[in-house]
């Protein structure tokens, strides 16, 4: 099989995902907004997904001749690693309750701060779990205050989403100044006029409208996005949103060493002279477990959504081709992404690899370029969004300098 060996090839590995798991949730928060319910999303982005982690199993796990203690993916199907095995699908359950969780959150918070506030409790817990996992293989001089930059980011994060919200509900006041009935009655005026962008009548992202042009960042491109949207978030609590993001964390933060210990059997439940789970048949059992709670919470949500999101049916579900190319897309990044992360992690230890929680850095551009996010913000919006990437930027650094590499 291939095996990633050097450190080199394991930074590699820790790049690229860090590109596609940054990418597949700005997908995501475009067909949202877009108008595409979740829950279809969400399944066609599953779908995609397993059959990734299949391909790669199939491929890169039965290339050339097993090694000792090594054996290839079938081989490992038939063995007696049961203990692993199910480590290793807690993980996948973990990694699905926490990618569920951010669909919401994004609509409520935004996808640059869903991302930084969860991957920063991802690495604040999970990194520590995984360095004593790994058996201190990291720098800890290095590693542990790259942690304590990402807790930093955590707080920032927050902050960022707070004052934003401030910025938007200040706009909106402002818009409603005069009119009889406030703001929400100006909201609703403008229902007619956005609705049709479902049909890709008019691209929101580009904020063209009928009448016009409407500038992203605006309060009347508010209630475009608001009106368009699948999950309305007007007038809700802000702490929706960061109990949502908070959740998320915590679930991002368990997969990784539910990985770990899938791999490394660091607590010895393997029967003796049965070989360790490879990346490749640990990642099978982590996704097949992430796909089937995956699968079956969706297909509850068509039927019993949450949050106040529109109802739906499975007939619905397979006619609703609107979007569904792009959802089949992100399922492949982040099949790609997790698989390149967990490579890189086998090389040079776990909690190097959750370098690639610095997602947010490419999502929040991606968030900036299309989506319009922070647009006409306050200053002070703008200096603590300025300030959370700037130590999202270092933490990464030092993130990466503390990686080792795994005795084989």
């Amino acid at each position: 099989m291939f095996i990633i060996e050097s450190k080199g090839g394991a930074i590699a590995c820790m790049i690229l995902a860090l590109l596609f798991l940054g990418t597949w949730p700005a997908i995501l928060t475009v067909l949202e907004r877009r108008g595409r319910l979740p829950q279809h999303t969400y399944l066609d982005y599953s779908i995609t997904n397993f059959l990734v982690v299949i391909t790669i199993a199939l491929t890169l796990g039965q290339i050339g001749d097993s090694r000792q203690n090594m054996p290839d993916f079938l081989t490992q199907l038939s063995q007696d690693n049961w203990p692993c095995v199910l480590m290793a699908m807690a993980g996948g359950i973990f990694l699905s309750l926490g990618n569920l969780s951010t669909q919401y959150a994004w609509a409520f918070v935004g996808l640059s701060v869903t991302e930084v506030i969860t991957s920063s409790i991802a690495v604040v817990i999970g990194t520590t779990l995984n360095y004593f996992l790994d058996d201190r293989i990291n720098k800890a001089g290095i590693l542990f205050p790259g942690v304590g930059c990402f807790l930093i980011a955590i707080f920032l994060g927050s902050a960022v989403h707070s004052s934003n919200s401030a910025d938007n509900a200040a706009k909106l006041e402002r818009l409603s100044y005069g009119h009889p009935e406030g703001a929400g009655a100006v909201q609703m005026s403008s229902h007619k006029n956005t609705h049709s962008l479902k049909d890709g009548v008019k691209d929101l992202e580009n904020g063209i409208g009928e009448g016009g042009k409407t500038k992203a960042g605006t309060a009347d491109f508010l209630i475009e996005l608001e009106n368009t949207r699948s999950i309305k978030v007007y007038g809700k609590s802000i702490m929706i949103g960061l109990v949502i993001t908070l959740f998320a964390g915590c679930c991002f933060s368990l997969f990784s060493p539910a990985f770990n210990l899938a791999t490394n059997d660091q607590w010895n439940t393997m029967k003796s002279g049965v070989p360790h789970l490879v990346v490749y048949t640990a990642y099978f059992y982590f996704s097949l477990s992430s796909f089937t709670v995956a699968m079956v919470l969706n297909i509850i949500f068509l039927y019993r959504p949450i949050l106040k999101s529109p109802k739906s049916s499975m007939a619905k579900y397979l006619n609703d081709w609107n979007g569904r190319y792009w959802a089949f897309f992100a399922g492949i990044l982040c099949g790609l992404g997790n698989g390149l992360q967990f490579m890189g992690g086998q090389a040079a230890g776990y909690a190097a690899a959750d370098a690639v929680q610095a997602l947010p850095l490419v999502s929040t551009f991606w968030g900036i370029l299309f989506f319009g996010e922070y647009r006409r913000s306050t200053k002070r919006t703008y200096v603590l969004l300025v300030s959370m990437l700037v130590m999202f930027i270092v933490a990464v650094s030092v993130l990466i300098a503390s990686s080792g590499h795994r005795k084989t």
